[in-house]
């Protein structure tokens, strides 16, 4: 059985990314994984690992960020006997730790521009230079790397390397936020309450439908890894409780009350209007806005998904 059916999703754009995933992990193929902090970046990259040729073999995720600059090199790449001050004996690097395995880079875009010029090395001839030494190893390793940031932006500043974006944007990978995945939020409520309730030995808490309903209308900064932490909460000091609105701190409804400003009031002409004109005439900005993402678009006009699919069939503008 796959791997990324573990994955939950019953969103048409995430479903095209999972597919694409599927494909890429029966080959080598560096993969570069895009989105917002918490959308399960490495999730992916180990379900693409899992179903992968190299399945039994090492699986090494470094947080690109996390390392001082002065440690990074000697982290990736080893370092000899001498090399510099401390370095008392000799030290693989997490390059040779993963051989014949797959490494994910998380935050890419912290590498130095030195670092990238040695990861380049790597993934153009397979070669990597330990601190110290004269003499390059060969491993084999697939990259996987993540970024939420715009690559692109970093390279007009000089702040990441071209030629490198170029040999890690293979296959891009972009993973919708959770504001965009509405109809996967109740799936993934159930799916943490049924994990915390058995981790904690705690009966899950009930969710209702007014609940649910501002949880799919709230922004989700913080995306799946924020929705994670609130099923844990209620689970641990809500158990086998009901929750309502009451039970939501107050940012969860700062997106309803931001929308709900004087900005927003329309004024019916004196003359009235053709409601469906209005309709069909705002469904088609939206889709231009969001050069035709009708996930993007459903979030903007505060429609569901599917009821946006229904509307665009409704007025002919699926060709449009």
């Amino acid at each position: 059985m796959s791997f990324f059916n573990d994955i939950i999703s019953h969103t048409p754009v995430f479903d095209n990314v999972l597919r694409s995933a599927r494909m890429v992990s029966a080959t080598d193929v560096t993969v570069l994984i895009k989105g917002e902090t918490g959308t399960g970046k490495e999730v992916l990259a180990q379900a693409i690992q899992k179903d992968s040729q190299r399945a039994d073999k090492a699986f090494i995720t470094l947080n690109c960020a996390a390392l001082p600059e002065s440690l990074i090199e000697s982290e990736l790449f080893g370092h000899k006997k001498g090399a510099f001050t401390g370095a008392s004996a000799n030290k693989i690097g997490i390059f040779q730790a993963a051989d014949g395995g797959t490494l994910f880079l998380d935050e890419v875009n912290s590498l130095t521009l030195s670092i990238q010029a040695k990861l380049l090395r790597f993934l153009e001839n397979g070669e990597c230079l330990a601190v110290g030494e004269t003499k390059p190893y060969r491993v084999d390793v697939r990259i996987i790397s993540a970024t939420n940031c715009d690559l692109q932006k970093a390279i007009a500043k000089n702040e990441f390397r071209e030629d490198l974006y170029f040999r890690l944007n293979v296959i891009p990978l972009e993973i919708p936020a959770l504001r965009e995945r509405v109809e996967d939020i109740e799936h993934l409520i159930k799916h943490f309450q049924a994990h915390f309730s058995e981790t904690h030995t705690i009966s899950a808490p009930k969710f209702s439908k007014q609940a649910l309903k501002i949880l799919q209308n709230y922004s989700w900064p913080g995306n799946i890894r924020e929705l994670r932490n609130l099923c844990e909460r209620t689970a641990i000091l809500l158990s086998d409780q009901d929750i309502d609105a009451e039970n939501f701190p107050h940012e969860f409804f700062a997106t309803k009350t931001a929308n709900n400003n004087d900005d927003t009031t329309f004024n019916l002409p004196e003359l009235g209007l053709n409601l469906d004109n209005l309709e069909a005439d705002l469904i088609h900005q939206a889709l231009e806005r969001t050069n035709g993402n009708r996930a993007k678009s459903a979030r903007l006009l505060g429609l569901s998904r599917d009821t946006l699919l229904y509307r665009i069939q409704k007025y002919g503008l699926a060709s449009k």
